[in-house]
C-alpha cells in the first residue's frame, strides 16, 4: 500500500464529539453575553451596544441550530436513507447562516442608519465598557477553544491549518470560529463607537461602528451559507486526495486501470467513493471480489473517513466483447 503523506490535506473530521463541546462552549457564552449587552445598551443607549446584544443572539440561535444539526447527522441509515443521515447537517447549518444574517447583520445595520439618521442620547458608557471586557474575555476563551480543535484535525491529517480550515467539511466548528472572530472584531468597533462618541459628543460614531458591525456579520453569513450550500449541492474530495485515492486503488494486484473516479463528501467523516475499474483479464472473479475487497481495506486505513466504496468491474475503452461461450 502507499505511503500516506504530508500532502494529502484530508478535509474529513473525526472529532464528532469535539465539535459538540465547541459549539455549546459558543452556545452558553453567547447567551450570557447577550443579556449582558442588551442591559448594557438600554443603560448606556448606545447603538453600537443593541446592535452587539443582536449579534450574541443571533450567535446564540445560530449555536442551537448547529446542536440540532450535530444530533440530526448523527442517526444511522436506514431502509428510507440507505446512505445515512450526513448531510443533514449542512441543510441546519445553512438555516444557522440565515440567522445570523437576519438576526444579526440586519438588525444591526437598520439600527445604525436610524442613530446615523434620527441621533441618540448617549447615557453612561461605563456599563457598557465593563461588559465588553468580559464578553472579550469569554469570547476569546470559545474562539480559543474552537481554534484548539482546527489545529488538532489539521494536524491529525497533516494538512496546513490555513487550508483544512478552509475546506473543512465540518461546519460547525468553522462557524463558531468565524463567528467568534467576528464578535471580537465587533466588540473592538462597539468600544470604539462609544469611545469617539464620548471624545466628540456626537452620537454619529455609534452608528457607524453599529453598520460595520452589521456588514461584518453578513459576510460571516455569506462566506458560511457558501460553505454549505456547496457540500449541499455535493462537493468531491480537493485533487490531491483524489490522486491518493486513484494510487491506492492502482496498487492492488489485478487492478490495471481506474477508468473513472467518483468522490463525495457527505459529512466531516463521512466520504463516499465510486469508481469503474479495469481488471485483469486473466483475473478470475473470485480474484477481481479479494482485489475489491482489498481495494476497501488500504482506502480506509489510508483515509478513516471514507464510509462507502463501490467499485464496478468495466472494460476499458475500445476493448473487445468476449465472444459468448456456446451452450
Amino acid at each position: 500500500m502507499a505511503e500516506d503523506n504530508n500532502t494529502d490535506s484530508a478535509p474529513a473530521s473525526t472529532g464528532g464529539g469535539e465539535s459538540t463541546f465547541t459549539v455549546i462552549v459558543a452556545a452558553v457564552a453567547n447567551l450570557g453575553i447577550a443579556v449582558a449587552k442588551a442591559v448594557a445598551g438600554a443603560i448606556s443607549g448606545s447603538s453600537a451596544m443593541l446592535s452587539e446584544a443582536a449579534h450574541s443572539v443571533a450567535d446564540t440561535v445560530t449555536e442551537l441550530l448547529l446542536l440540532t444539526a450535530l444530533k440530526r447527522s448523527e442517526k444511522p441509515a436506514d431502509a428510507q436513507h440507505p446512505l445515512g443521515h450526513g448531510p443533514e447537517r449542512y441543510i441546519w447549518a445553512m438555516l444557522a447562516s440565515v440567522a445570523t444574517f437576519v438576526g444579526g447583520a440586519v438588525f444591526s445595520i437598520y439600527d445604525g442608519i436610524h442613530t446615523l439618521t434620527h441621533g441618540e442620547e448617549l447615557g453612561n458608557p461605563l456599563v457598557s465598557y465593563i461588559v465588553l471586557a468580559v464578553a472579550f474575555l469569554l469570547e476569546g476563551y470559545s474562539l480559543r477553544t474552537g481554534i484548539q480543535q482546527i489545529r488538532a484535525e489539521a494536524a491529525r491529517l497533516g494538512a496546513p491549518v490555513g487550508r483544512y480550515f478552509r475546506l473543512t467539511p465540518d461546519t460547525a466548528v468553522k462557524a463558531v470560529v468565524m463567528e467568534d472572530s467576528a464578535a471580537l472584531v465587533g466588540l473592538l468597533l462597539a468600544a470604539a463607537g462609544l469611545g469617539l462618541g464620548q471624545l466628540t459628543g456626537s452620537g454619529v460614531w455609534d452608528g457607524i461602528a453599529s453598520v460595520l458591525i452589521g456588514l461584518l456579520l453578513a459576510y460571516v453569513a455569506w462566506v458560511l451559507g457558501r460553505s454549505n450550500a456547496q457540500l449541499l449541492i455535493g462537493r468531491a474530495l480537493p485533487p490531491e486526495m483524489r490522486a491518493g485515492v486513484r494510487e491506492e486503488l492502482l496498487s492492488v494486484p489485478h487492478i490495471v486501470d481506474v477508468i473513472e473516479l467518483t468522490t463525495l463528501i457527505q459529512g466531516p467523516s463521512e466520504i463516499l467513493v465510486a469508481a469503474k475499474i479495469d481488471f485483469r483479464d486473466v483475473s478470475s472473479a473470485a480474484e477481481v471480489e479479494w482485489a475489491c475487497e482489498e481495494a476497501e481495506a488500504q482506502l480506509r486505513e489510508r483515509y478513516p473517513a471514507i464510509a462507502r466504496v463501490y467499485l464496478d468491474p468495466t472494460p476499458r475503452r475500445g476493448q473487445r466483447r468476449p465472444a459468448a461461450s456456446s451452450k
